[in-house]
Order: structure tokens, then sequence, then C-alpha cells
């Protein structure tokens, strides 16, 4: 009996061990739902879009974000592949990078190591639904695109930073200077936003598909401006000179050379040095002397210019001499494309006896003689009619 009461108390444990161990399992559990909670508010925050803005120069890339049409997507979900193995190698990087910016070892300007993939676009767009842009003229089938292994970024790829640092609007910036306004003036240009037409034209003949407008505009290209009577021979003049870059947009596609004129600094410089950021404006005269294009019309003889018009010539230049400008110049410059009659070609300026040097455009030594250098400008004939003797 005594042997077998002393079995039951050796087995039985104590009740102090059974209250130990209560406690044990409650703070345990405490313990993990603290380092849970505490990670998983640490991963929210550092998954934040305005946690990348933190570092310093991130900013160009924040801001640009804040003002594209992408705001509402977090950084996270267009640049962590999905999973949490993906997210926990993102912080990881994460930290490596801000590492590197406390101790400036990083390379600017910042780039992304690989495109973003499909599959992040993907989530949020249908592609066997994409057919046409939100304009409704453009034939965009994004599924024949998929088709010919065509990524989104090839694109697409200034959808959400305007390709800043493409540009190298990122490098060597002065990153204390960008904020809101800044990001909204890197946005404002549509050239490194939205897809290039030069993108599409150049696959498009590299792949052997049609270029012609019908490809991929509904409407043929032919705005309503276009079809209403005297467009082409009266008004068309007077209307690209409110807006030539307007008209550019197409008509750049038909030149054989390239346009130059509306080359500018970028606006990013403008903006940090307190100049207004305002596209270059182009005089409509100059633009139709360099597209090509023109040449068809410009270079043919108008139906005023008939043979009594030398004798009126000069009443009709004294109304209008912008809409001679058109084709003419005064004296040859150099942009002239499409007419080599100047004013000069038949007018010189008289310069004998008058102190002509001092407002010469280059400077003309006393004595110096005619060269060919000279016929940059003006009309031979008339020149040597006078000068007999030049120097080649």
């Amino acid at each position: 009996m005594l042997e077998q009461e002393h079995s039951e108390k050796e087995q039985a444990p104590p009740r102090f061990y059974e209250k130990n161990w209560s406690k044990v399992a409650a703070l345990t559990l405490l313990f993990i739902v603290i380092f849970f909670s505490v990670g998983f508010i640490g991963l929210e925050g550092t998954s934040s879009s305005k946690f990348c803005a933190s570092c310093h120069e991130m900013k160009p890339e924040y801001y640009t974000w804040k003002a594209s049409s992408h705001s509402e997507v977090d950084c996270v979900s267009c640049h962590v592949d999905p999973g949490l193995e993906n997210l926990a190698k993102a912080k990881a990087n994460g930290a490596k990078q801000a590492f590197k910016s406390v101790t400036k070892t990083y390379t600017a300007p910042i780039q992304m190591p690989k495109n973003i993939p499909d599959s992040a676009c993907e989530t949020c767009h249908n592609m066997n639904k994409r057919e046409a842009t939100p304009t409704g003229d453009l034939i965009i089938p994004h599924t024949k695109h998929k088709e010919q292994n065509i990524t989104c970024t090839e694109c697409h790829s200034g959808v959400a930073h305007g390709k800043i640092a493409e540009r190298k609007v990122t490098f060597q910036s002065d990153y204390s200077k960008w904020d809101e306004d800044l990001g909204q003036s890197m946005m404002k240009d549509p050239t490194f936003i939205r897809p290039k037409m030069e993108t599409c034209m150049d696959c498009h003949a590299a792949r052997n598909v049609s270029t012609a407008c019908e490809t991929c505009h509904t409407t043929k290209m032919y705005p309503d401006s276009h079809k209403k009577p005297g467009f082409k021979d009266s008004t068309h003049g007077t209307q690209a000179a409110k807006n030539m870059k307007e008209c550019n947009d197409c008509h750049k596609y038909m030149s054989k050379d390239e346009i130059t004129l509306f080359n500018d600094r970028p606006a990013h410089s403008k903006y940090i040095q307190g100049e207004k950021v305002a596209g270059k404006k182009v005089d409509v005269k100059d633009y139709a002397k360099e597209n090509t294009f023109c040449e068809a019309c410009h270079m043919q003889r108008p139906p005023s210019h008939d043979k009594q018009f030398i004798a009126t010539h000069g009443a009709t230049a004294k109304k209008s001499s912008e809409s001679c400008l058109a084709c003419h110049d005064y004296q040859k410059t150099g942009i002239n494309k499409t007419n080599n009659v100047t004013c000069s070609s038949c007018h010189p300026s008289s310069h004998n006896g008058k102190q002509w040097r001092l407002t010469h455009p280059i400077r003309v030594n006393e004595g110096a003689k005619l060269t060919q250098t000279c016929y940059s400008c003006h009309f031979k004939p008339k020149c040597s009619s006078c000068h007999k003797e030049t120097i080649d």
C-alpha cells in the first residue's frame, strides 16, 4: 500500500510546475505576437512609396512617380515580384542600398538593374482586352505585340518616371531642389512618357509591318481643320503659326531631314535656374524652309506670280511681307531649302560711300576685296557686276 502511494506521488507533477509552464507558454506566445506585429508594421512601413523618398537621391524618382498616372500604385507593386521570398530579397537589397546611401558609395544616376516584368503590369491591365488607347484614334492590338514577345516596357518605359535616368536628369543633380513642382514639370512633356511614334515606325520597318497611317490610326491622320475649304492655299500658315509644335507632331515624320528647330535646353535645367519652363517657340516660316515635306508646294510658283507680278510685287510685299517670307528670304541665310530666290537676288544692298562696315554682321577690314565667302549671303551675279576682281 505504501509502495503504491509512493509510486503515484512520483508520477504526479508538482503543482508549481504546472503554474510555471503556463506562464512560460503565455510569455512565449506574447513574444511571438509582438515580434510578428513589429515585423509586420516595419514591413508595411518600408513597403510604402513614401519610404522610398527617405533616401535623398531617390527624390527624383519619388516626385516623378507622384506626378505620374501611376501615383496610386505603390512602388513595390511594380518593382518587387510577388511572394514572401521576393519581398525578403527586396528588403535585404534595400538595406544594402541604404548603406551605400549613408556611405556615399552608390552609383549615379540610379537605374533599375532589370526592366519591370509584364506580370507586374498584367496584375492591373488585361492585355486580351486592350485593343486601343483611350484617345479612340489609335489601333494598338496588345495581344499581337505579346505574340511577338514585345514586352510592355519596350513601349511604356517612361510612364512612371519620365525616363529621368536615361535623360541624365538625376546625374549629379541637386537633390534638395526636387519637389512636387519639379516632378510635375519633368512629367509634363509627353515625349518621355508616352510611346514615341519613332519607336513604332522603326519597329514596324524592322519587322516588315506596314507603316501606312491607317495601320495604326482610324482617322487616317486628317484633322477637321485640314478638311475645310481654303486650308491648303490660304489658312494653313496662319493656323500653324498659333501652334507650330502641334503641326510638327505629325509633319516631322513626313520630312526627309530631321527637324532640329525644336531642340532646346532640358526643362529641369531651366527650372533649377529659376527660368520659366516653356517649349521653344518656332517661327512658322523657318519651319516651312526646314521641313522637306513643304517643298512640294513651296517650290511651285503661285498663281499670283504671273508675268506682271514683277512690276507689282513691291506693293504686294509691303502689304504682307510675312507671306513672302514663307518661301523667300531677304538674303540667303543658309536655312532656305525651298527657294533660292531672295530679295538680295535682285536688290543687293548699296554700300558705295556708306559706313557699311559698322553694321556688317562679319568684320570686314579696310581694303578687303570680294571673296567666295561673301557669296554665302550675297548674290554673285549682282556683286560681280561691279566687283571684277575676286580672291578665291
